[in-house]
């Protein structure tokens, strides 16, 4: 019988994967949240793909689509590895061999979790059957009748004492009247309202009496469904306890000092890091990879990597990184120190190629083309910006609209307040007309109008999703200006002004289902830029109220 030694080792070399060969490992582990896949990364990435080729049984959950993550590691003896988890559950499954388990795995069968779970789902069968059941639908039916009853007689009484009102003002103005005949009748009207007024409180009384023992029979379960759910969450937060790489253990909710979202730890990167720490081994690199269809509300691209999200996995990632050289606020700077190199060309402005271009200037409104990785406004990391650049050489400006970063084109720039109010206003009742052009991906053909909902991705900012229950409207009309080796150029004109609207239409499956070229958070990672461009502008002048159009050409 082995011992509890040799059965851990026998479970690591399960999960620990050799990789034969001669690639130099990279010097320092990579930001979980803003990397290129390393070569060695991409190797554990298709080994995985084998294996998911092996098992038949998994493709139809996989096809729907499933994150994986690979952690390129070395262990104690130096040999090259790697290991690999995928997000959540596979076919109900948090310990599937070959993957590595579930940091904590709640859903053991006969474990606390599925016990509550199920007591929860007989709770709910329990409400559904109640608010089912023909006597509380009879008298929820009845109830409903004696309210309306109510309202019918008592709003037909006050009208009626509104009519008899009317005809004592107009004897009163014709002076053939004897007023304390009027007043006893105002005064009998009256009492007589309250009195139906209580006659109908009464029966209203009876119905909801007959109603109560059913009604609070459904509030005790309910009540009950409430306390269980909470206490369940806390005991799952409260038990999910992760590793670092010091060996320190904390649980979820003290990691987020308090609740955290739900499925936080589920995902790809805890799973990695914490089995590695646990089996001592050292991460190296790591790379997680979308596998089948998109997600309806999001936009994933099968065989793509992607960051760790940044609300579910941020906080548990700079906890468990917390010494190594990936910190987040490291990655922050590395992320500084790349944006500034792009767009350090853009504040020595040599030429006009390179930095702003001003396209027309006046007392009120500044028309300019932003070049590509500049921003518009000033962001927390203080870089270069359309308003800072422009408040140097012009003094105070005010930023009517922007455009994303790597987006380039043309903005309006308000010099005075009051041409700020204008242009606002115009840009609010969607009086300003935008035109932009883009390169696809990929093969599209025809014109037509684009409508998805959008929202902010909580979970993981500043992507967006496609929610039709609570995304905000978001309609652009495209059409197809040309195809050449495989690369779409396409008109885009956007009849709502949503963050990534224009991308995320074009890159999403119930969009154009291909993204712009050079979206690396939509599409895929390429040398090229961001393939969007702000071509056309028309608005109304805030002093002269003449139309206005500029048109700049794209640079792509």
């Amino acid at each position: 019988m082995l011992t509890f030694a040799a059965q851990l080792s026998q479970v690591r070399r399960t999960m620990f994967h050799l990789l034969h060969t001669d690639i130099a490992p990279p010097e320092s582990l990579n930001s979980p949240f803003r990397y290129e896949p390393h070569i060695l990364t991409l190797l554990a990435a298709r080994s995985v793909c084998d294996y998911l080729a092996t098992r038949p049984d998994w493709a139809v959950e996989v096809g729907k689509g499933k994150m994986f993550g690979v952690l390129v590691c070395a262990d104690a003896d130096g040999r090259l590895g790697f290991l690999a988890a995928y997000s959540g559950q596979l076919l109900g499954r948090a310990d599937w061999p070959w993957f590595v388990p579930a940091v904590f795995d709640y859903l053991q069968p006969d474990g606390h979790f599925k016990q509550e779970e199920a007591r929860i789902s007989q709770i709910n069968r329990q409400v559904a059957e109640l608010e089912a059941s023909e006597d509380y639908i009879a008298l929820v039916g009845q109830l409903q009748t004696v309210r309306d009853e109510a309202a019918l007689a008592i709003n037909n009484y006050r009208d009626y004492t509104l009519a008899c009102k009317s005809r004592r003002d107009a004897l009163r103005r014709q002076g053939d009247f004897n007023e304390q005949e009027l007043i006893s009748e105002s005064q009998y009207q009256k009492a007589e309202l309250r009195r139906l007024k209580k006659l109908w409180e009464a029966k209203t009384g009876e119905a909801e009496q007959r109603l109560a023992p059913l009604t609070q029979r459904l509030e005790a379960l309910k009540e009950e469904r409430r306390q269980r759910s909470d206490e369940l969450q806390l005991w799952l937060f409260h038990n999910f306890i992760l590793l670092n790489s010091i060996g320190e253990r904390r649980s979820l909710f003290d990691i987020f000092d308090g609740m955290p979202p739900s499925g936080a730890g589920e995902c790809c990167a805890p799973k990695l890091f914490h089995y590695a720490f646990l089996h001592h081994l050292r991460p190296l690199c790591i790379g997680e990879f979308w596998q089948g269809k998109s997600p309806r509300m999001e936009v994933r691209h099968h065989g793509k990597f992607y960051p760790a999200c940044r609300g579910k996995c941020k906080p548990i990632l700079e906890w468990m990184l917390s010494l190594q050289r990936t910190s987040t606020d490291e990655i922050e700077v590395q992320r500084t120190t790349a944006d500034m190199q792009r767009t350090s060309v853009y504040t020595q402005r040599t030429t006009a190629d390179e930095g702003l271009r001003i396209v027309y200037s006046d007392e009120s409104i500044l028309v300019v083309c932003k070049p590509s990785g500049l921003l518009s406004v000033p962001g927390k990391n203080r870089l270069p910006s359309v308003e800072s650049l422009l408040t140097e050489d012009y003094g105070r400006v005010y930023m009517v609209h922007r455009l994303d970063m790597d987006t380039s084109g043309l903005l309006v720039v308000a010099r005075t307040t009051e041409a700020y109010h204008h242009l606002q206003r115009q840009f609010l009742q969607r009086a300003v007309h935008k035109e932009y052009v883009a390169l696809l991906e990929g093969v599209v053909s025809g014109e037509g109008t684009i409508s998805l909902p959008l929202r902010p991705d909580l979970d993981d900012r500043p992507r967006q999703l496609v929610d039709h229950q609570y995304g905000k409207p978001a309609t652009t009309y495209y059409k197809v200006l040309g195809v050449k080796q495989g690369i779409t150029h396409i008109l885009l004109i956007p009849h709502t002004g949503r963050t990534h609207q224009l991308r995320i239409h074009c890159a999403h499956a119930e969009g154009l289902a291909t993204p712009i070229v050079g979206d690396a958070l939509y599409g895929h990672n390429s040398s090229r830029r961001l393939c969007l461009h702000a071509r056309t502008l028309t608005f109304i002048h805030p002093t002269t109220q003449q139309p206005m159009t500029f048109t700049a050409e794209a640079p792509f």
